[in-house]
């Protein structure tokens, strides 16, 4: 069976893009997308997925989005696949004529619904009305694309519902795959590590924040962001000011990665209502205990008090979660390793081909 993945854009490597990849590679797929950072791709090892691209996108958002859904709404490769993956929030524009398929989505788009209200404060009062028109037109035509979909399948319970929430839809839960003997346990080191996109539902301010308040301790943070997102202003502010003990490394290599994660003394991740977050796995897979705020996907992955620490979203939580792990990470390196075995990629790999066998 000739398989394709639809992905919105591949720039900076999230988790999202890590799924579709290690999906692509496991199943044999082609991927189909809009803008390609080849870089980045060769940079985490999967280099040999076959990726086509439809067209780049408009790198101002929100023509960045709509530019992306048309291009997907406008291509047919129906007649070259006998099966078709979506992934993201503007590849399942392909839905309509592309059938039998699946859509594995990470969340509905969060600026249409739990975070709309939140974009709206953020800006004045001529971007918020472009916002609120573009929300209100693409939001209605992202839920009849929707409606072409066979089968949802999503990343975390807390996901899950959202979908029912927001598109009164089922889905069934099938957590993101890591590749749980990539990674190896060196040493606790002297820096805790936090990896995500520069982008502000990540709250990398908090880390930042109550790292300023702890000279003692270091904090190396990896990640970049997508032309054309709404992560550019952001993440300048964060580069501003930053505190000795602090150090923004941006996108690394995928050897360089399992490095700092076999080295780094823990993990910190503060995403607001995480969809699900892949970072807490990779790390516990290190061996490595995670600080992470008991929001949203973390609260699936994370055993408090086994494998580190469920916390508040405030500076003062994270620094006395920080403190208390660092006086003795090895108490949570064996529970680590064993609890990253419950996502490792051939669990996912199983549970996907089951559902597209039960399509």
């Amino acid at each position: 069976m000739k398989i394709v993945i639809f992905h919105d854009y591949i720039g900076a490597i999230g988790g999202g893009e890590k799924l579709v990849l290690t999906l692509a590679k496991e199943l044999g797929a082609d991927v189909i997308t809009t803008d390609v950072d080849r870089s980045s791709v060769k940079k985490m090892g999967y280099e040999d997925i076959n990726i086509i691209s439809i067209g780049n996108t408009v790198k101002i958002s929100p023509l960045k989005q709509i530019s992306a859904s048309w291009k997907f709404a406008h291509c047919n490769y129906s007649y070259e696949y006998d099966f078709f993956i979506f992934s993201g929030n503007w590849a399942v524009f392909a839905a309509k004529k592309h059938k039998p398929n699946m859509y594995y989505c990470h969340t509905p788009t969060r600026a249409f619904y739990d975070l709309y209200d939140i974009y709206r404060e953020k800006h004045n009062i001529f971007v918020t009305t472009v916002f609120s028109i573009w929300v209100q037109f693409h939001r209605k035509y992202t839920e009849k694309y929707i409606d072409h979909v066979n089968k949802i399948v999503t990343n975390s319970k807390n996901t899950q519902k959202r979908i029912s929430k927001y598109w009164n839809k089922g889905s069934e839960v099938i957590y993101p795959p890591v590749d749980t003997s990539r990674f190896k346990f060196n040493k606790f080191g002297d820096f805790w590590l936090s990896v995500n996109r520069l982008y502000p539902e990540k709250r990398i301010e908090l880390q930042i924040e109550a790292f300023r308040k702890m000279p003692d301790e270091k904090l190396a943070i990896v990640g970049g962001y997508s032309p054309g997102d709404h992560a550019s202003e952001y993440a300048s502010n964060l580069l501003e000011n930053l505190p000795d003990n602090v150090e923004i490394l941006g996108s690394v290599s995928e050897e360089k990665l399992l490095e700092l994660y076999a080295d780094c003394k823990g993990h910190i991740t503060t995403a607001m209502d995480e969809d699900f977050g892949m970072t807490p796995i990779e790390a516990m897979a290190a061996g490595k205990p995670v600080v992470a705020v008991n929001e949203g996907g973390y609260k699936e992955s994370v055993l408090n008090g086994k494998t580190g620490l469920l916390v508040a979203a405030n500076t003062e939580s994270i620094e006395q979660a920080v403190e208390l792990i660092s006086s003795d990470p090895k108490n949570y390196k064996f529970n680590c390793q064993e609890r990253a075995k419950v996502f490792d990629v051939n669990e996912f790999i199983r549970r996907m081909k089951e559902e597209m066998k039960n399509d």
